[in-house]
């Protein structure tokens, strides 16, 4: 038996190394020609069934069967670094301005959120009094995107919107956090002891609790936004008026800041979501956001929560809201680190709604990350 020379294998290996560029970059090619169809004509960039039959086709190509789970897997690898790089070709800004719905008018927290979220991109902002108007804005076509509060990191989760997310035809593509610094603001002339009645929304005064258990005698007036509220007390010109909102509201509509900082919590910060009316492809999505229901009956919603477990998926939040109707029975909403072009993912989804009596998924997006 002639005795291998290893220098010359190597070599025979470095000359099908350059003929494998040279057809990888043929095909990255090609990738880019149908990304740019499908940007065309509005088309997602996975294809699970597509992908399927091009993995099965290529191993059978194989003379030798024996390498078929070797290129398979190779073949995943490939194709998952050609979706990335449509993904990336589909989503890079254009010259398109975006209409985009904001909750609160202008010098609201969540406008603060918006800003810094599409910064660098083209849009227009509305503003909305209402969460539902917000939200209804997307589902009928009039608003591209879509900003509404979520979590508080003092108060938990908000659950109107949840609410709306489940009812509404609408997915998640993108998140935003933003420090939130409440303060009592009051018109000229107002003080902490001229101040009888305070604006805010709920989750304001929630924020605050601690402020006003030191001042009982201020009457707490839900309103419409914390920003809003600072437009009603500029309005009026009253000194026995106040409003719980943050330090834009007071530089927008002139206002004082009589008492400042008085959230209970220093390390307060509200997570925003970015609602569009359809799924969006978003490129090194980890981050997923579902809804589901299981039977009232005992271990149902622990074996849901094993499935995630078991296969190392992490759980960053768990809400449950009550099912209408169905006396002790939940949704519960769920936000889990992953993506959904992961095939190990997609199992444990297929696991959970084989469990489940109602499932919907919010979306899979990238979590916020807070740029230095």
């Amino acid at each position: 038996m002639q005795e291998l020379d290893l220098e010359l294998i190597r070599k025979e290996i470095d000359k099908a190394d350059q003929q494998l560029a040279e057809v990888l970059e043929q095909r990255l090619q090609l990738v880019m020609q149908v990304a740019a169809y499908k940007k065309s004509k509005g088309m997602p960039v996975k294809d699970k069934n597509r992908e399927a039959k091009v993995i099965a086709k290529v191993a059978g190509f194989l003379e030798n069967q024996d390498y078929s789970i070797a290129v398979k897997n190779i073949m995943r690898g490939i194709i998952d670094q050609a979706c990335v790089l449509e993904e990336t070709a589909m989503s890079e800004a254009s010259d398109r301005t975006f209409e985009v719905a904001c909750f609160g008018p202008a010098g609201s927290f969540t406008h603060q959120a918006l800003d810094e979220y599409f910064r660098g991109r083209k849009y227009n902002r509305h503003h909305y009094n209402t969460f539902e108007e917000v939200i209804s804005s997307i589902s009928d076509g009039s608003m591209d995107y879509a900003v509404l509060p979520i979590e508080n990191s003092s108060t938990g989760g908000i659950t109107e919107v949840y609410d709306l997310l489940r009812h509404y035809d609408c997915s998640i593509v993108g998140e935003q956090c933003v420090k939130i610094e409440q303060n009592l603001l009051g018109c000229a002339g107002a003080t902490l002891g001229s101040i009888k009645t305070v604006y805010s929304h709920p989750q304001g005064f929630k924020q605050c609790k601690d402020f006003f258990r030191d001042y009982p005698d201020m009457e707490q007036v839900p309103y419409f936004s914390t920003s809003k509220s600072a437009e009603e007390v500029a309005a009026k010109q009253d000194i026995t008026l106040g409003a719980v909102a943050g330090k834009a509201a007071a530089d927008m509509y002139n206002l004082q800041i009589i008492a400042p900082a008085i959230n209970s919590n220093s390390n307060n910060y509200t997570r925003f979501v970015i609602i569009a009316r359809k799924p969006e492809i978003i490129p090194h999505a980890n981050k997923i956001t579902l809804i589901f229901a299981v039977k009232h009956e005992t271990g149902s919603l622990y074996k849901i929560l094993a499935s995630f477990y078991h296969t190392g998926l992490n759980l960053t939040n768990l809400e449950s809201r009550p099912t209408k109707g169905k006396p002790w029975e939940y949704f519960f909403y769920i936000d889990v680190t992953g993506n959904l072009s992961d095939p190990l993912v997609g199992d444990v989804m297929e696991e959970v709604k084989s469990k489940s009596t109602y499932l919907k998924i919010l979306g899979n997006y990238r979590a916020y990350e807070k740029k230095e």
